[in-house]
């Protein structure tokens, strides 16, 4: 009578090329995410500070310059092309925002010229 083979070790499936990619994409996040918490303040500050200098620029352009609003962006600094501007004719302000960071507000006060909205944090 013939033997039977010997009982086989069970053999561990490979780790699929799909799972090793998923715990990159997630090791990538929690570092992007760690690193946001220290620059946040700083970009935050930024943001802020570029649409209170928007808010105000423009504000004085308009209102004391009678210039249009769309000439104002002509006295922008390099590197604000991100800050979008409205305006509120009828309480004589204009409005500036960093996309989905910072707004700001800044009316025109006879006498004070434009005057930014306190902040508020």
């Amino acid at each position: 009578m013939a033997k039977p083979p010997p009982p086989q070790k069970p053999v561990s499936a490979p780790i699929q090329p799909r799972r090793r990619r998923w715990r990159w994409v997630l090791v990538f996040l929690l570092l992007l995410a760690s690193g946001g918490v220290f620059v946040w303040p700083q970009l935050h500050g930024y943001a802020v500070t570029g649409a209170s200098y928007g808010a105000r620029v423009a504000c004085s352009c308009r209102f004391v310059g009678g210039r249009a609003l769309g000439d104002c962006r002509k006295d922008f600094e390099p590197g604000m092309d991100l800050i979008t501007l409205s305006e509120d004719t009828a309480a004589r302000s204009v409005t500036a925002r960093f996309p989905l960071l910072a707004r700001q507000t800044a009316t025109y006060r006879e006498g004070w010229g434009c005057v930014l909205q306190p902040w508020s944090e």
